[in-house]
């Protein structure tokens, strides 16, 4: 009876502590896209967690720690948004539909929710190794991602226009985002997909 109360007190702190790490990497997966890494502290994360800042170190043994695995949750989140968008087309019309919805306003104006490659590409070379890992990995997943869905798919052109693909929609994002002037915004979106045939 002792033991079974124990467990039970065990698994209960442990399901508190998991929902809990769960808070602050969600809170610091949106604000990452939304501030930057180096505008993103570790006090702000806590408090929209609704932890105190001393439970900071129950979870990470540093900021960096939770900077990498809030990217990697970005990342996860970005990656399953456009492969349930891929697997929602036939497969001819995957490609025209995923550089319509990345380059769409909705997507330019959900920084906090959207592809963190546009919100944190010019910071991530001066992040943490660990940080930088994350983001090598999600490029590479996002380019084979559009690699697949050419007819040639395996072949060296293949995986070369993907490259460029990947490249226009990133960087025409993030600009797209810094410009001022609304008409600008729409045209740089414009040009990149009239410049990039889906096929």
């Amino acid at each position: 009876m002792i033991s079974i109360m124990r467990n039970t007190k065990h698994n209960v702190r442990t399901a508190a502590k998991e929902a809990s790490h769960e808070r602050i990497v969600s809170a610091a997966a949106r604000a990452i896209r939304r501030s930057g890494y180096d505008g993103t502290g570790v006090a702000d994360i806590m408090k929209e967690a609704g932890l105190t800042h001393g439970a900071f170190y129950a979870h990470f043994a540093s900021r960096e720690a939770m900077l990498a695995e809030a990217a990697s949750r970005a990342c996860a989140e970005s990656a399953a948004v456009v492969s349930e968008l891929v697997a929602s087309v036939p497969p001819e019309q995957a490609l025209a539909s995923m550089l319509r919805t990345y380059l769409s306003r909705e997507h330019l104006e959900q920084v906090e929710l959207g592809c963190p490659l546009a919100a944190l590409g010019s910071e991530t070379a001066r992040q943490a190794p660990e940080v930088r890992r994350v983001t090598t990995r999600h490029i590479k997943e996002m380019i084979d991602l559009v690699a697949r869905q050419s007819p040639d798919w395996g072949q060296p052109g293949a995986h070369e226009r993907a490259l460029v693909t990947v490249a226009t929609m990133v960087g025409t994002l993030l600009l797209a985002r810094a410009v001022d002037e609304p008409a600008l915004s729409d045209s740089l979106c414009a040009a990149a997909l009239k410049h990039l045939p889906p096929a």
